[in-house]
């Protein structure tokens, strides 16, 4: 819908300081909804609601707001470009709130200073910013209204996901990719997984010591956990479905990894419901576990080390005993160690996260509150972008605790990683459900082992195997509906006071007081399950990256743009919060993949890609990574964490920056450079072929001179012997000769032809030139005499002449000198009046 209020004063003339803006000055200019049909909008994106001469406070920039149904556009007012700072995808945003703030009154001119109407946007990306509305105007009420309603839709169906549908970006059944990631891992890599196998069951394959296991094909065992499981080889199904009653929410262990060499196992769980006073116990569940733990290789009846890694600090696994959980007892698992990691919950984690963002907000150059005005006029000397991201450690940092969360889990990722590969030992990792730091600590101890999973197509099967098809609540960790909770309990955007909401005022008290007049966020504080685990984890990953700087074939920039992916919700792949819900609503066939896009948008520009990190040597680390514990100290992530706060320190590394700009200027040459080959091959061929046809040119004209030479010979030896008849050749220019024959009686002349052809069979080269020789013998005698010399001739040799000294074939023109034939210039048509029964033969003889 369009503003009706949007037809008062709206454009702004420039964009100062917010202070300096001078609201009542804001000629009147009507508007039109011409905006609605930009390119910029994605399939089946629709504009809901616009506001003009809207300030975004963070940079003092003058534009347009629209309100679509997938994101917050904001549009510069005078290039009409897309302003990144004020783009926000709505599944993407935390809180929103509306803020009325009332400048320093001027005496008897209250009208002057009317409150300024702010709305501020929290983002799970790390962004805070703040939109200033002119007063006396309802343009922020229709945005804030629009936003409540798209940030909370009715159902899962009405996300933009599910409204955009698959498009170009489709997906293919994750089980598939599931079941080809584990045949890789049980070494059956001939294996190609199909909807065949997976309708009827049969990709139950194994090894000598694991198999894969069809018991929670529909389900029914754990809703959780995927359709197919790897487990023991030596426990049965039935053994299975005893085990999974004794964990919660019937997460039994099962194997996420196993070491190709040594047997080594990596295994997940959810806690054991021990009790309150830890005394309960689980055959089934001791079997299980106590399987996870084949003899060492090469060592007979030697029995490799189990450890048990809590993820959990000791006293919160204690606490849970209280509702019938908690965790194992070492006694009771043979040969195994229990280890507590200490890593905090997930409201935490959410608690720690805000904090670092109202911290980097605070000291960042576009600050929502706007002081970056007063810092820039010289006002303030508080904040102003003084934040560094490599100064900004654990201990610069530690009030948000950010960085120390993300350490532990670092910690406790590589202690993992360093048992199976040290000691060849397996690790069973849970914490109380078995869905969030397990997840963390089982993926990126894998990453940290498995080559294969530092690569882009490794990190997509990892992030389908531990985190989607392990059914790590995506939805509740991020705030979206879900199927299970109706869509309107478990995404409630409450509006309620913010007292103490915001340690980090929108404007300070020295440029006037403020009211915030209602907030609203994506959850109740009673129920609010969301959570920056996954975010964490590519926190983590991002700090891996920057130690081991040749061990990742993906950049930060991909680990940014694919958390951007996942936060706006635009594809499917990470919606609802296990693969069961998933497979109910379609997911896979009704909207678009995530890994589809990121794919496509590497094979535009191939190798130099952004996604692709030019210093990736796979033979420097093909083993596992085993990070000193000293090495485990996290910075700020500068490439998500400041760049919305401090876009110039967001930017990547200078060196980073040359060497992708030398790769880019490498690639465009060595386009050139194929181009320039092919175009060299190219002219080769041309020459090669002309050089071809000069040869054949040369050939030609050698056979032609050496033809001429000998027809020259030929012609001197038939005119030597005919001139030793006493006969008179001339020849002419065409080849045709004329022999003379002079008697002393005058009668009529007997003309004679002699005709002679050569051809060189010989020849090698056959072409359209004919090596023909032809001569021409015109006899002329005074009287037709017996003893003619070529009567004699005739007489002695012809085969047409008769008994009785007539000629068979009068007309023929003929003459032979010896036992040669000189020429024959043939009359066929008296040849054709030849009767079949003439013959030189005798009657007699016949």
């Amino acid at each position: 819908m369009s503003l009706g209020e949007a037809t008062e004063p709206e454009k702004m003339e420039g964009a100062g300081s917010w202070d300096v803006l001078e609201w009542t000055k804001i000629d009147p200019i009507s508007r039109s909804v011409s905006l609605v049909k930009c390119d910029f909008l994605l399939e089946a994106e629709e504009v809901v609601v616009e506001g003009y001469g809207v300030v975004l406070v963070n940079t003092d920039e003058a534009g347009t707001v629209l309100v679509t149904n997938y994101r917050i556009l904001f549009l510069s007012e005078g290039t009409r470009n897309i302003i990144p700072l004020g783009t926000v995808p709505l599944a993407t945003i935390e809180k929103i709130g509306k803020i009325a703030v009332k400048g320093q009154s001027v005496p008897r001119q209250p009208e002057k200073n009317p409150s300024q109407r702010l709305l501020q946007v929290i983002g799970k990306d790390m962004r805070i910013i703040v939109f200033g509305f002119r007063p006396w105007t309802k343009q922020r009420r229709a945005i804030f209204d629009a936003l409540l309603r798209w940030t909370k839709p009715a159902g899962l169906w009405d996300l933009y996901a599910f409204v955009s549908g698959p498009s170009k970006f489709r997906n293919t059944n994750p089980k598939l990719r599931l079941l080809n990631e584990y045949f890789r891992l049980i070494g059956r890599r001939s294996h190609r997984a199909s909807m065949s196998i997976v309708e009827d069951c049969s990709f139950t394959v194994g090894n000598e010591l694991w198999r894969i296991s069809s018991v929670n094909a529909n389900y029914s065992l754990c809703q959780t956990y995927p359709f197919a499981l790897i487990v023991p080889k030596s426990i049965s199904d039935e053994e299975i479905l005893q085990a999974s009653n004794f964990r919660a929410r019937g997460r039994f262990p099962v194997i996420t990894w196993c070491h190709p060499g040594t047997g080594a196992v990596l295994a997940r769980s959810s806690q054991p419901l021990v009790g309150l006073m830890m005394n309960v116990r689980s055959n089934m569940d001791e079997k299980l576990v106590s399987a996870l733990c084949s003899n060492l290789s090469g060592v007979m009846g030697t029995r490799r080390k189990l450890y048990i890694a809590d993820a959990r600090p000791r006293k919160n696994a204690l606490a849970n005993g209280a509702m019938g959980g908690g965790s194992e007892s070492s006694s009771n698992y043979f040969q195994s160690e229990i280890v507590f990691f200490g890593i905090d919950n997930i409201h935490a984690m959410r608690e720690s996260l805000a904090r670092l963002r109202e911290y980097l907000d605070t000291h960042g150059a576009t600050s929502s509150d706007g002081m970056s005005s007063f810092l820039r006029h010289g006002g303030w000397t508080w904040g102003g972008g003084n934040l560094s991201s490599m100064s900004a450690s654990v201990s610069t940092l530690g009030d948000s605790g950010w960085l120390i969360h993300v350490q532990s889990v670092l910690a406790g990722s590589a202690w993992i990683a360093a048992r199976v590969a040290l000691e060849s030992a397996s690790v069973l990792v849970h914490c109380s459900d078995g869905w969030d730091r397990t997840t963390q600590l089982v993926s990126l101890a894998s990453l940290l082992l498995d080559p294969y999973y530092r690569t882009l197509a490794g990190f997509q099967a990892l992030v389908e195997k531990d985190w989607l098809a392990f059914g790590h609540p995506f939805s509740d960790r991020f705030g979206l509906p879900t199927i299970s909770g109706g869509g309107n309990t478990l995404f409630e955007l409450s509006r309620q006071s913010s007292t103490g909401s915001y340690s980090s005022s929108p404007m300070r008290q020295s440029s006037g007081s403020f009211t915030t007049q209602a907030t609203s966020s994506s959850h109740s504080q009673a129920s609010n399950n969301s959570s920056p685990i996954f975010l964490q984890w590519v926190d983590c990953i991002a700090q891996l990256a920057r130690m081991y700087p040749l061990a990742f074939e993906f950049s930060s920039t991909f680990l940014v743009d694919f958390l951007d992916c996942v936060l706006s919700c635009r594809f499917g792949n990470f919606l609802c919060n296990s693969e069961k819900e998933r497979q109910q609503c379609s997911v896979s066939e009704a909207c678009g993949c995530l890994w589809a896009y990121l794919t496509d948008l590497r094979n535009s520009e191939g190798k130099s890609h952004v996604h692709y990190n030019l210093f990736y040597d796979p033979s420097k680390h093909n083993g596992p990574l085993l990070p000193p514990a000293a090495a485990l100290a996290p910075t700020l992530w500068p490439q998500f964490h400041l760049r919305w706060a401090c876009p110039s320190e967001a930017q990547v590394g200078e060196l980073e920056a040359q060497c992708r700009n030398m790769a880019m200027r490498f690639s465009e040459l060595q386009k050139a450079k194929e181009v320039a080959e092919r175009k060299a091959k190219e002219v080769a061929a041309t020459v090669e072929s002309l050089t071809a046809d000069l040869l054949r040119e040369r050939q030609l004209n050698t056979s032609a001179v050496n033809l001429a030479k000998k027809a020259s010979k030929e012609n001197a030896a038939i005119k030597r012997a005919i001139q030793s008849l006493g006969f008179k050749v001339h020849f002419s220019g065409n080849g045709d000769c004329t022999v003379d024959i002079e008697a002393n009686p005058p009668v009529s002349p007997q003309v004679s032809m002699y005709s002679y052809s050569q051809r060189e069979s010989d020849d090698p080269i056959q072409c359209d030139e004919k090596s023909d020789l032809s001569v021409s013998i015109t006899v002329v005698g005074d009287e037709v005499l017996p003893n003619n010399p070529i009567t004699r001739v005739c007489e002695s040799l012809c085969p047409m002449r008769t008994r009785d000294g007539g000629c068979r074939w009068p007309d023929a023109g003929c003459a032979q000198f010896g036992s040669q034939f000189v020429g024959l210039r043939a009359n066929f048509d008296a040849f054709d009046r030849l009767s079949i029964y003439d013959s030189h033969f005798d009657s007699d003889k016949r």
